[in-house]
């Protein structure tokens, strides 16, 4: 980064192409395969032959005398660029760094030649890539049969825009027969789906677009080279062009080919729900068989909440319950506090002090678990302190070596509870010091220190 800094200072602001040529070659020895290097050197070199012809077409329209002036042909026309360009095509390998170089021959309108040896290298090279076949294709949307600007009428232009899109589908089209990949059909989806999301107010042009993409989509899914993640958009712009029948089959499709993924049991399961579908309980089962255990916690959340839109309560109760036998038990901590969340929010304070005092049982266990409890006895009319002891103690056997906040809340209960004992301050302090770890101790200490001087 210094030394393009510098060779472009040189340029700019010092004027001196020769200096900036050679701070690049220099630059080179120290970093003779960094692809940011060879293109500044490029785009510079090419910037000093665009300078150059500028100021020859100046003195020729001035009719001055060029002799003093030495213009070498080679320079003016890029040459220096293409040196550049042909040497780093020997150290620098990938599609990247030649679409990179190209992308900046492309800024100056006196490189024709130079962007048609790198197309031809990329072709030739990198004939696999399908970075090369999606540019090729995409090319083609610049390639467009130039038309008189004041003639023509909107129909003109939305066909001139088919005939171009139409090409590049072509290129595409060659492309995924020559490259069968998942990467060649992503190129060709992604395409598709940017071509789609264009605004136009043909409604024609919008149409040939959606069925373009979808029918690109279907190829891709049959041909088995659907990736995983793109399923997901196609089930998507199924919804939304309301193709639900489609859309189902879709999903079904891509839960036997990817039983063993969360996400597409999960979209699947979100395209029958947002269809208000009967094949919602049995599908969740499925799920559930095919996942076994791990990993599937977003699919149980998914269930319990759909459940509580729609089921009776003993039936959510019910699956909750099962929620917490069939998630292993680090992700049956998340269950639980839903679980305490759901009993409070339906069946109200007493059933949750049952459902606390069961669900203890079980570990693991999480600090919001109980912390949710404590807030839960907060909310009641008649806040017993008695009750919040016995949840911090619970809490603190099971988080008190690693959590300094649970002592410090303890003891602010205590404080400023009505039925609280500011006397047990003392032996909670006790407590914390002899279970604390670490460098929690001091923690806990400069937080206690706090409390008692009335800044915490």
């Amino acid at each position: 980064a210094l030394w393009i800094m510098a060779a472009k200072w040189e340029m700019e602001t010092q004027l001196s192409s020769e200096s900036a040529r050679h701070l690049f070659l220099r630059a080179l020895r120290f970093h003779p395969e960094s692809p940011k290097l060879y293109q500044e050197y490029f785009r510079m070199e090419l910037m000093n032959a665009e300078k150059q012809r500028k100021e020859k077409k100046a003195f020729e329209r001035a009719k001055m005398d060029m002799k003093e002036f030495n213009y070498s042909e080679e320079i003016l026309n890029g040459e220096m660029a293409r040196i550049i360009y042909r040497d780093a095509a020997q150290k620098i390998k990938g599609v990247e760094f030649h679409l990179a170089v190209l992308s900046i021959a492309k800024l100056f309108d006196f490189t024709q030649d130079l962007q048609k040896e790198i197309i031809e290298s990329l072709q030739t090279k990198y004939a696999d890539d399908p970075l090369t076949w999606d540019y090729m294709a995409r090319r083609e949307l610049e390639l467009g049969s130039p038309q008189p600007e004041e003639n023509t009428t909107k129909q003109m232009k939305v066909s001139e825009m088919t005939r171009r899109e139409e090409r590049c589908c072509a290129v595409f089209e060659e492309a995924v027969g020559a490259v069968p990949t998942e990467d060649m059909w992503k190129c060709y989806i992604t395409f598709c789906l940017e071509r789609c999301n264009r605004k136009t107010n043909s409604e024609e042009l919008k149409q040939k677009r959606l069925e373009r993409t979808l029918s690109v989509f279907s190829k891709a899914h049959e041909s088995s080279l659907l990736p995983e993640a793109l399923y997901k958009q196609w089930l998507q712009l199924l919804l939304e062009s309301n193709l639900s029948e489609k859309a189902t089959e879709v999903a079904e499709a891509a839960t036997k080919r990817f039983s063993l993924s969360v996400e597409m049991w999960q979209m699947r399961l979100q395209g029958l729900i947002q269809l208000k579908s009967d094949d919602v309980p049995q599908c969740f089962e499925e799920a559930i068989k095919h996942m076994k255990s791990q990993g599937t916690l977003p699919l149980w959340i998914l269930w319990v909440e759909w459940s509580e839109g729609v089921n009776s309560k003993e039936e959510t109760d019910v699956l909750y319950q099962r929620s917490l036998r069939a998630t292993t038990p680090a992700e049956s901590v998340t269950m639980k506090e839903k679980y305490l969340d759901w009993t409070y929010r339906n069946h109200g304070y007493k059933k949750v002090r049952r459902v606390f005092t069961s669900l203890c049982e079980n570990r693991p266990l999480s600090v919001d678990f109980f912390r949710r409890m404590i807030q839960i006895e907060k909310e009641q009319e008649s806040c017993k302190m008695l009750h919040l002891r016995e949840y911090y103690e619970r809490a603190l056997r099971e988080f008190g070596s690693a959590d300094t906040d649970l002592w410090v809340d303890y003891v602010k209960e205590e404080l400023n509870h009505p039925q609280g004992k500011a006397e047990n301050c003392g032996s909670i302090h006790w407590r914390a010091m002899k279970m604390l770890q670490g460098d929690l101790v001091e923690d806990f200490v400069s937080k206690y220190t706090l409390l008692q001087t009335g800044h915490l």
